[in-house]
């Protein structure tokens, strides 16, 4: 067995941790989709318009494409699919529905509901250029339009679509295997004596889809090295998360099976409350194998401190600062480690909302936060925020 892991010693600072898991969740191969598939992963090349939109002057309005001043006469109609074979010529109109190409000559299209009828003859107010898209009025061919990097919302895909794409470059979801491991958990009821009921692996596939990733159906084992073992070995996915298994105990045998795998161990505890045991390492294969502590809040705060990193950074996306907020009253801080606090975010700034010990879960179900509570000898009258919603982008206070 190798002897590359010796038991921790010096464990990382909060910040440090985060960004040594960013820098290893390395941008994943870039991978051409279909619009459909493309939701909610990362452009891996700008979008760039093929052709000007629109591609030629078009109606913005159900109503009359006109030449000049008031009154014209129509002299004729076009319907979405037609082609203008018309050309207006001062005082004439032509009838046209949104989208229409407009006839040449046209130099505005009087709505529907502003047009007076009297037989052929027309009359209505109106400005010049009034509801007519002219051609390249939202982009030029060749005009780059969104960058790399930028997330694949809905509305990119009706803006791509527009531009007469049917797929995308994109990063992928990386995909996550869930592996909890714990003599003592159970999975439905209530738990007996010496048993506890499984916090961990309901909160997982949820945090992980507000991440930006696929999880893997997850494996759950007894503490056992050699199960663990095979598992990480077999495990089919971009990101291994492990819960329990992560501390220096008789039952903790993380640390052991990655040596076993001969993993480089990137992360060894990093200095926070709850939370200090957890670890990031990867195998040769160039898999990460994040470790979970095995109570559910410490869990909760290692997933946001060394997974969401990992994750983000294989999406291809940077890795995003945290705003700050005032503390009304001041939080005490540790003298050696970054407190994670569950706090409520409002007009006065961040209030925690109590019960954050690392085996609860009560203040983070109600909080919309973690206070990020720096070290250091003065309580803290400021903190960074820390979303609880792995997907949420910063917000201000």
């Amino acid at each position: 067995m190798s002897t590359a892991f010796a038991p921790p010693t010096t464990s990382l600072a909060w910040d440090a941790a985060r960004e040594r898991a960013h820098a290893a969740g390395q941008p994943l191969p870039a991978r051409s989709v279909p619009l459909a598939s493309a939701v909610g992963t990362v452009l891996a090349a700008p979008v760039v318009a093929p052709a000007n939109v629109p591609p030629v002057d078009r109606s913005a309005m159900d109503g009359y494409a006109v030449c000049g001043s008031a009154p014209w006469t129509i002299v004729g109609r076009i319907d979405v699919a037609g082609v203008p074979s018309v050309h207006l010529r001062d005082g004439e109109a032509c009838a046209v529905v949104t989208g229409t190409a407009v006839p040449p000559g046209t130099t505005a299209v009087l709505p529907d509901e502003d047009a007076v009828l009297n037989g052929h003859l027309l009359a209505g107010a109106l400005r010049p250029g009034a509801h007519v898209r002219r051609a390249g009025e939202e982009c030029s061919a060749g005009e780059e339009l969104l960058p790399a990097g930028t997330l694949v919302r809905p509305a990119v895909l009706g803006l791509v679509a527009t531009l007469g794409l049917d797929r995308l470059p994109v990063r992928p979801r990386p995909r996550v295997a869930v592996v909890v491991t714990g003599n003592e958990l159970v999975t439905e009821g209530a738990p007996g004596p010496g048993r506890v009921r499984d916090a961990i692996g309901p909160m997982l596939p949820g945090l992980l889809a507000q991440a930006g990733a696929d999880a893997v159906p997850d494996v759950r084992l007894p503490d056992s090295r050699a199960l663990l073992l095979e598992a990480l070995a077999d495990a089919d996915a971009d990101v291994v998360l492990v819960s329990g298994s992560s501390s220096a105990g008789p039952a903790d045998h993380l640390r052991p099976a990655l040596a076993a795998l001969d993993a480089e161990l990137l992360v060894d505890g990093v200095s926070c409350r709850p939370g200090h045991p957890q670890a990031l390492a990867q195998l040769p294969d160039g898999r990460l194998v994040v470790g979970l502590p095995g109570n559910p809040f410490a869990a909760l705060v290692a997933f946001l401190t060394l997974a969401v990193p990992a994750i983000t950074g294989m999406r291809g996306e940077p890795l995003p600062a945290l705003v700050a907020a005032p503390v009304p009253g001041g939080l005490p801080r540790h003298a050696m480690s970054t407190r994670l606090i569950p706090v409520h975010v409002g007009p006065q700034g961040a209030v925690p909302v109590g019960h954050a010990g690392s085996a609860m879960l009560r203040g983070a179900a109600v909080a919309d936060a973690l206070a990020v509570i720096d070290p250091g000898p003065a309580a803290a009258i400021a903190a960074r925020l820390l979303p609880l919603d792995p997907g949420a982008r910063p917000w201000g206070v």
